[in-house]
């Protein structure tokens, strides 16, 4: 996926945590494995080539392709699989194999669980009793520093997503056009419970604008956002104070 991963896993019995790292790890491998669009020889690749169909592909083909099927839905088509005219779901691979990573830690006993992928975090339980996982989100403006942090106290599971310009350039498309997105903003953070929609509504707001963004994020349940723009405008939704400290 072009990208790092770090996992952190607190508590549970050591012997069945590590195997649950190892696994998690190897789930990681194969997801690139199948979904690189980069490797001419992966499924979705040679998916997206009209080699097979989505039923000789991997179960996850469907299952992550059914779920971008929604993200489309709910985003009203500013969420795309299509990147350039090519079948392309790396919008929400990243956001889901971190998300089933995580999950798979929490499964195997473990108290807490917080799984980066890129920049992407999804948190499970807590570090430690009295204690909440912390994501600081950097600032796009002002390299090495931060626009927020956001607290994970009294949720036992959290997301947090942010799209951009500033790590990888130009990136996001315009679904409508097909090409760059022109958007005023230079980052959009989502928080919300799970990061594979955390994910893709970071992305289809980012491609919608601040003004509009922001409206479509307001409208989302469990969902509060941080937009900043190129002028250096902070935009909130209603209630994300309730996440930072």
């Amino acid at each position: 996926m072009g990208t790092v991963f770090s996992l952190d896993v607190r508590g549970g019995e050591p012997g069945a945590v590590r195997a649950a790292l190892e696994e998690a790890a190897v789930g990681l491998v194969r997801v690139d494995e199948v979904f690189s669009t980069y490797r001419e020889d992966t499924q979705i690749s040679r998916l997206a080539r009209g080699e097979l169909d989505v039923g000789e592909c991997a179960p996850e083909v469907a299952d992550v392709l059914e779920l971008a099927a929604e993200a489309e839905r709910i985003s009203d088509g500013w969420f795309s699989t299509r990147y350039r005219g090519r079948l392309d779901p790396t919008g929400i691979v990243k956001g889901w194999a971190t998300e089933r990573a995580a999950r798979q830690l929490l499964a195997a006993g473990a108290s807490g669980v917080s799984v980066n992928g890129g920049g992407d975090v999804q948190l499970l339980g807590s570090p430690g009793t009295g204690r909440p996982w912390r994501v600081g989100v950097s600032d796009p403006l002002r390299p090495g520093g931060l626009a927020a942090v956001v607290s994970a106290a009294g949720a036992r599971e959290l997301a947090v997503a942010t799209s951009g310009t500033a790590e990888r350039g130009d990136h996001i498309v315009d679904p409508r056009t097909g090409r760059s997105a022109v958007t005023d903003l230079v980052a959009v953070t989502v928080v919300a419970p799970r990061l594979t929609w955390a994910d893709c509504w970071a992305t289809a707001a980012f491609a919608m604008g601040s003004r509009e963004g922001l409206r479509w994020l307001e409208s989302l349940p469990d969902t509060e956002a941080l937009l900043i723009t190129a002028g250096d405008e902070v935009r909130c939704t209603a209630n994300l104070a309730d996440w930072l400290g």
